[in-house]
């Protein structure tokens, strides 16, 4: 046998070694190294399968059909608009108007219907206000019943920044009867002289009932759990009530940022869906 042909011998049993031996070796690079734990080796599926970060990739708001009869209207948000006598809005404008944290529709017609669902006697109702305690503006939220009377009318403070704040029925309010609607109206007054139209925005709301199996569900699971499920039942003011309760407790969490942006990117609020939830003043 010549120089060239053992040459050519002695590459071809080395290259078979090495790819033999590199072969050998990827089952071991794949495994844990010494010391570490089969969950830090698998830490990227257990994140996938958290709980939380699931949740915000599965949860839906399914969004109810309005209820037959007079559609809803209302709106959804505030501004430096004119009024119907054709006069601005006094209130100046601002980076993001006053927006009701409510789920709405919006027909061809470009005609929106502000309209939610809740299952309790009392709820709470969220609204992005963009104007501070400085201001001297006077803020109020009123609900009517469905023949336009006042069943419940509150003086707002303006918060200390801007932000997410919330206004709850009290227990010294009348409860909402089932299958009944309200109209809410949420207004702020920037002229003390009233010549001019405030800012507001306004919707209605309809009590429901669950089916008792709902109800069971729902009082034995945690609040992750109940959120979802208000959510999927199209129960507007719990789910909201819910997660912002739970982001409240857990401002740091991240997965429940999430959840929050989810939620209301699905019903076109995305832009105010970074902001402070602010305590609840009395």
């Amino acid at each position: 046998m010549n120089s060239n042909s053992q040459s050519i011998k002695l590459f071809l049993v080395l290259a078979f070694s090495c790819t033999s031996l590199f072969a050998s070796l990827t089952p071991v690079l794949a495994k844990p190294t010494l010391g570490s734990s089969r969950s830090d080796a698998y830490s990227g599926l257990r994140l996938r399968s958290d709980p939380k970060t699931t949740l915000a990739q599965a949860t839906t708001f399914n969004q109810p059909p309005i209820p037959a009869g007079s559609p809803p209207g209302g709106r959804v948000r505030g501004g430096a608009k004119r009024g119907a006598i054709g006069a601005l809005a006094a209130c100046p404008p601002t980076k993001l108007d006053l927006t009701a944290l409510v789920s709405f529709t919006q027909e061809d017609n470009s005609v929106i219907n502000v309209w939610g669902q809740t299952t309790v006697e009392r709820p709470s109702w969220f609204f992005y206000v963009p104007y501070t305690k400085d201001s001297p503006y006077a803020v109020e939220f009123v609900l009517q019943d469905q023949d336009s009377n006042e069943i419940y009318q509150k003086a707002i403070a303006l918060p200390d920044k801007p932000g997410v704040i919330r206004v709850s029925l009290p227990t010294t309010a009348a409860a909402l009867a089932v299958n009944k609607q309200y109209r809410w109206f949420f207004t702020i007054n920037c002229d003390k002289e009233k010549n001019s139209p405030p800012t507001f925005v306004e919707g209605v709301i309809q009590r429901i009932e669950l089916n008792p199996a709902t109800v069971k569900e729902l009082q034995t699971t945690e609040p992750l759990k109940r959120y979802a499920i208000y959510a999927q039942k199209g129960i507007w003011y719990e789910a909201l009530t819910t997660l912002a309760e739970l982001r409240q407790k857990n401002p740091q969490d991240a997965a429940l940022k999430a959840e929050w942006r989810n939620l209301l990117g699905s019903i076109r609020l995305d832009d105010v869906a970074g902001e402070p939830i602010l305590p609840e003043t009395p």
